[in-house]
């Protein structure tokens, strides 16, 4: 698969620990999704084997950052359930071949400083803790579940771009999710706000200066196909159902903007008309794509997340550990007909 590390790349997106158990109790675990649990005992045993085994445990620890482990273990959980929801749902069963493939691949050194970062460093860490086979049967399962849809998955959306200054752009984030709202509260409100973008989006390419209401892109009921977007294809813009409103930072690391989209359609039966080739997807592309459509699963699962732990951000697929860091949000529109997945 070209990778420089086993499993690095695309375990980021599916790897799993998981407790089983009837009727999960909230009390006592630090996340229930669907009809497992893992308890608060069993993370904290994790970062504890986590620390004595694993240099940049010993790091994180050192650095008071132990939370990042507990939060990896518990997205870890939500991902590896839903994975095992979607798979029974669509009735796919790994390919053999290919988890045991991905499994010779995976190396037993220890976790280092190599100077990637601590999200990188984390995600290792925990995949250490598991069953290799198992963390590379969720790979798996997540890359047949992109290569089952991608070709016929496509969405219909309206948006409007709010142009940002950088990728922690305070006011633009608050601009997105203040008109987030206001579309989800007021839909009457959508097409005006587009078509000002529209004209102060124009401007700006003519001029090079902004309009009054910072917006940089617009389109009205534009189709995306999955198969021709695959960058957007890995984002809530294909996750989300008919009918919600979804703000976040469509066209990262390239560019900060955000993206306020109306999802209006979302269809993953018939193929897509298009006017571009579609892409071929890399492996990695191929289970970022399959953990995004682990997202209209979630409704169903009864997540619940030990607020020690921070909150479920359903547009990063991961924990934040507040509401304040979330990815960006999705929110209903207010009076319409519920969309079915």
């Amino acid at each position: 698969m070209g990778r420089p590390r086993a499993l690095v790349a695309v375990v980021a997106g599916a790897l799993l620990l998981a407790g089983c158990g009837s009727s999960p109790s909230q009390v006592g675990s630090a996340v229930i999704v669907g009809d497992s649990s893992v308890s608060l005992d069993r993370v904290q045993s994790m970062i504890d084997q986590a620390v004595r085994e694993q240099p940049y445990g010993q790091k994180l620890a050192r650095e008071h950052k132990l939370d990042q482990l507990g939060r990896e273990i518990v997205r870890q959980t939500v991902l590896h359930e839903l994975t095992e929801i979607a798979a029974r749902k669509e009735g796919l069963v790994a390919d053999q071949a290919k988890v045991a493939a991905l499994t010779a691949q995976e190396k037993s050194s220890p976790v280092t400083d190599t100077g990637q970062g601590d999200s990188v460093a984390v995600t290792q860490i925990v995949s250490k803790l598991r069953d290799p086979n198992e963390v590379a049967n969720d790979v798996v399962l997540e890359m047949q579940l992109a290569q089952k849809y991608l070709p016929k998955l496509s969405v219909s959306a309206d948006y409007v771009g709010i142009a940002a200054t950088s990728e922690t752009d305070p006011a633009a984030r608050t601009r997105a999710f203040d008109l987030a709202q206001q579309f989800a509260a007021d839909p009457a409100k959508i097409q005006a706000t587009i078509q000002q973008a529209g004209q102060e989006a124009q401007q700006a390419q003519q001029t090079g200066m902004p309009g009054a209401g910072g917006f940089s892109d617009a389109g009205m009921t534009e189709l995306f196909g999955a198969a021709q977007y695959l960058s957007l294809a890995q984002t809530p813009l294909f996750g989300s159902p008919a009918n919600s409103v979804v703000a976040f930072q469509a066209r990262m690391p390239a560019k900060p903007d955000w993206y306020v989209f109306v999802v209006r359609s979302r269809g993953t039966d018939k193929a897509v008309p298009a006017d571009q080739e579609a892409q071929k997807p890399t492996d990695q592309q191929l289970t970022s794509i399959g953990t995004r459509l682990l997202q209209p699963y979630l409704a169903d699962a009864g997540l619940r997340v030990n607020p020690r732990y921070g909150v479920w951000d359903v547009v990063g697929m991961n924990l934040a550990p507040n509401q304040d860091a979330t990815k960006g949000t999705v929110v209903p529109l207010r009076g319409a007909a519920p969309a079915q997945q």
